[in-house]
């Protein structure tokens, strides 16, 4: 498994209410996609950065998914460009089952 953490840093704070509604409309893509297995969309607690968390089976779907294109069209989204960070991961804990 592979995890890769998304920051968007915009020159503004952000907006929670407006972040929720791109969640929102951007959920969709993501449920059943093949090879990914968590998400999550984020905002930190003063509002400065976005985070989006991804949990991949394997680096390559990872790689794959995060073109040049992607990330133009998130940078519009979001209004910042995204830094793009590969973790590997070592242990996981899932607690959805329970």
């Amino acid at each position: 498994m592979i995890g890769v953490l998304v920051t968007f840093t915009p020159t503004e704070k952000y907006d929670r209410s407006a972040l929720t509604k791109i969640a929102g409309e951007l959920r969709g893509p993501f449920e059943g996609m093949a090879g990914l297995r968590f998400k999550s969309f984020m905002l930190d607690e003063h509002g400065l950065q976005a985070r989006n968390f991804y949990v991949w089976d394997d680096e390559e779907k990872a790689r794959a998914f995060f073109t040049e294109e992607l990330v133009g069209k998130v940078t519009e989204v979001y209004g910042a460009p995204p830094t793009i960070e590969y973790l590997d991961i070592v242990g996981f804990v899932d607690n959805s089952g329970t």
